[in-house]
């Protein structure tokens, strides 16, 4: 169904709109997503937000990078905000794309918040999470009846970089299936953590690195053998993590030829 035969809210002048850009394949836009692209007078995306998907906005618009990459250059989160309440007290319509989905370790709720505080007016637009879209396109499900009830999104690094201080006795415990964000580079200290607490170094993980793109690219390995397959075979960034029997399903229901992709580049996996 064409968009203009969809009823899509107004996008209106002196807003923002907080949009999910998913995980990197252009036909995984919603149709709100794909309507604020179509309208917007400004686009303040993250770092890594494809080619294909920014072309989509008006010639016209005002393309601004802010972005946020870890071990690289990045924006201050404050002026990121700034430029959101700077652009939209202009009268503009601006639109924050985001990789994954905003509320999804992508701070849009700390945008929000500012935009609140400061009265603009603002919309929440999900994006399909690289948690799981991104895995869906490795062969990977989220969840399966046979493996898991439960599954936790854990981001690999906290606010200084550092790993989160969580109890990860319990969540090794209690999460059959873990989901990693931004944790390449912590991943050797999270093994560590999950093996000391009891966990199999047999179980399977998955490293997913440019998901949805055509640049896909897994890496198989184990939880007793990741820090050396992490390091031997170079995973390349972004990337999702999975942990658990879940990643075994590979193996049936490995579905994804990126050479048939139209996505050429990737976009961030920070949600």
């Amino acid at each position: 169904m064409p968009l203009s035969k969809l009823s899509l809210p107004p996008f209106a002048r002196g807003t923002v709109w907080l949009c999910g850009a998913g995980p990197g394949d252009p036909g995984l836009l919603t149709a709100l997503t794909m309507h604020a692209l179509a309208h917007a007078d400004a686009v303040v995306h993250d770092a890594l937000v494809g080619r294909a998907i920014l072309a989509l906005a008006p010639p016209r618009a005002r393309m601004i990078a802010a972005g946020k990459r870890g071990g690289g250059q990045s924006v201050a989160q404050d002026s990121i905000n700034e430029t959101l309440i700077r652009l939209a007290s202009e009268g503009l319509r601006v639109l924050r794309l985001k990789g994954g989905d905003p509320f999804v370790f992508g701070r849009g709720a700390e945008e929000a918040a500012a935009l609140a505080r400061a009265d603009i007016p603002f919309r929440v637009v999900p994006g399909v999470s690289a948690g799981i879209g991104g895995l869906a396109y490795a062969g990977i499900p989220v969840t399966h009846r046979d493996a898991n009830s439960l599954v936790a999104f854990v981001t690999g690094q906290g606010r200084d970089g550092a790993l989160p201080a969580l109890d990860w006795d319990a969540l090794a415990r209690a999460c059959p299936v873990i989901v990693l964000f931004m944790a390449t580079r912590t991943l050797p200290e999270i093994a560590v953590k999950l093996l000391a607490a009891g966990r199999a170094a047999s179980t399977p993980v998955a490293i997913v690195s440019n998901a949805t793109t055509a640049g896909q690219s897994v890496i198989e390995t184990t939880l007793g053998a990741a820090t050396l397959d992490l390091r031997r075979k170079q995973a390349k960034t972004p990337a999702i993590i999975a942990i658990g029997e879940v990643v075994r399903m590979r193996a049936l229901i490995d579905w994804y030829a990126p050479q048939i992709s139209n996505a050429t580049d990737a976009i961030a996996l920070g949600a």
